[in-house]
């Protein structure tokens, strides 16, 4: 895909008509905002703001359409997010495909799980396709816009002056050591990024790896939903990525992750996992682990939000906060956080005083908690519960788990809702997790509560706690649960001259 070529910059991030070596040294750029990313994050926050006027300088290490097996599924939630930016239309002419849902197996039991889209149109559902389709649209929208330069570049620091980052350093596609300069640099390089440490506490875990392939010549058994199996040792996921094409993620701990190059994962895959798959996909999930060169592995990464403030600078998406991939909900909560910080920046006249600005976008990290931590806890339990099922304690929570989505009605919705992204109310996911717990007790303590069934009840309360405690505590409990008591709630816009 090719991109406008009017929107090429100099080294100074201005237009082409200023001389080689004009200004060297000096913000004398015309650019507001430097972004430093264009992945789904980058791309669609250069949209945004350009659409409101903002003068933008995109730098991304690769513009070519990456093959990635990640960031193929995109939640309701995060579809209206798409829309609500005015790139609803980047999902068309890519092969996406709706997704209504999933089905979640377990020994033989099926529990259906549906996105509650009753009191929406009918074109707002999941959208699952490939990931480098998804973002070439977004990147092109962006580029179309007079006022978004958007050039491949790798960004090797930000230029930093008396505590305050004035722009950034970066090498072209030829290797030329170049300087950029912005009063506001927005770092989203994802999850690979290396700028983080300078930006947010940037403790990253690794529990375990998605390895992944594509199926052909296969449907799933239930037209427009996907399918999760939670299996020993592994679970699994099956999705749609085109009209053609089924990819299938399975989870397998850090620990014990076997090597493709000696052929340790495709037996792994044939003999440990291929008998949990259902009948109906057994033939093609074979074909595909035997297909050369088709096994791909990606590392599930765990980092919370935790920013260093840093005049000047600002850091979003995979780059400062990530969570588990098993719910598919990580490009909800970057779109989500792009809609924030851009009805944070439109009030926004003068950008010059990068102290001032960077008190007040710290509201940003509060007013983003519903969306990211609902999905981010949800993520993050239903990994730990999902990928332990040795353990008679985390077989219980299973169980109650499966249970009460086979209730129905507002317990199935309700469970739904959050992980969709349509209802990111964290009270609403802690009344959920109580009730579940009730509701798991009392499985365990029926007929009649003997001894045995109190210590298994006490067990479920007690697992069920030391799971997600530690996970609210990492997402901050005043933010996700009291954000009215956090003062940068209340920040107001800086005054400053129109630019």
């Amino acid at each position: 895909m090719e991109f406008p070529k009017e929107n090429c910059v100099n080294k100074n991030g201005n237009g082409e008509g200023e001389g080689e070596g004009e200004g060297e040294g000096e913000a004398v750029g015309t650019t507001e905002i430097i972004i430093v990313g264009a992945g789904v994050a980058g791309a669609a926050l250069a949209y945004s703001l350009g659409k409101d006027e903002c003068r933008v300088q995109v730098i991304e290490r690769d513009l070519n359409a990456l093959n990635r097996i990640a960031g193929e599924f995109l939640m309701p939630g995060g579809y209206l997010k798409l829309i609500e930016l005015g790139l609803g239309d980047c999902v068309d002419e890519i092969d996406a495909q709706p997704i209504l849902g999933y089905t979640l197996n377990k020994d033989g039991k099926e529990a259906l799980v549906s996105f509650p889209l009753e009191k929406f149109q009918s074109h707002v559902v999941g959208k699952t396709f490939h990931n480098g389709r998804f973002v070439q649209r977004l990147r092109k929208k962006a580029a179309s816009l007079h006022n978004v330069s958007l050039e491949q570049g790798t960004v090797t620091s930000l230029l930093e002056e008396n505590g305050i980052v004035k722009g950034v350093h970066y090498k072209d596609k030829s290797g030329q050591l170049l300087t950029a300069y912005a009063p506001l640099t927005i770092v989203c390089d994802g999850c690979f990024s290396n700028l983080r440490r300078s930006l947010c506490h940037s403790k990253v875990d690794i529990p375990s790896y998605f390895v992944g392939f594509i199926l052909t010549n296969c449907k799933l058994p239930k037209e427009k939903y996907g399918v999760f199996i939670l299996a020993d040792p592994s679970p699994i996921l099956f999705y749609p990525i085109s009209s053609t094409e089924i990819r299938c993620l399975v989870d397998v701990p850090s620990q014990n992750l076997p090597s493709v190059s000696n052929g340790e994962m495709a037996h792994y895959l044939k003999t440990l996992v291929a008998p949990k798959v259902l009948p109906e996909l057994y033939n093609s999930f074979i074909s595909a682990i035997e297909k050369k060169d088709n096994i791909r592995i990606m590392p599930n990464k765990i980092m919370a939000g935790a920013p260093h403030l840093t005049p000047g600078a600002f850091l979003i998406g995979d780059a400062f906060n990530m969570r588990h991939a098993i719910t598919g909900g990580g490009m909800t909560v970057a779109l989500s956080d792009v809609v924030i910080l851009r009805d944070l920046l439109r009030p926004l006249h003068d950008l010059s005083d990068a102290s001032a600005i960077c008190k007040y976008l710290e509201s940003f990290y509060t007013l983003r908690k519903p969306m990211s931590s609902t999905i981010n806890t949800l993520a993050n339990v239903l990994h730990k519960v999902f990928s332990a099922p040795s353990d008679p304690a985390m077989e219980n929570l299973q169980q109650t788990l499966l249970g009460y989505l086979k209730l129905g009605g507002v317990f199935s919705s309700g469970v739904s809702a959050l992980l969709s992204g349509l209802c990111p109310r964290p009270l609403s996911l802690a009344f959920h997790f109580i009730v579940m717990a009730i509701y798991g007790v009392g499985q365990l303590l029926l007929p009649f509560p003997s001894p045995k069934r109190l210590l298994d009840g006490a067990k479920l309360l007690w697992v069920a706690s030391s799971v997600l405690l530690p996970i609210i505590h990492s997402e901050g409990v005043r933010q996700m649960f009291f954000p009215l008591t956090v003062p940068a709630y209340y920040r107001t816009p800086p005054k400053g001259k129109k630019i």
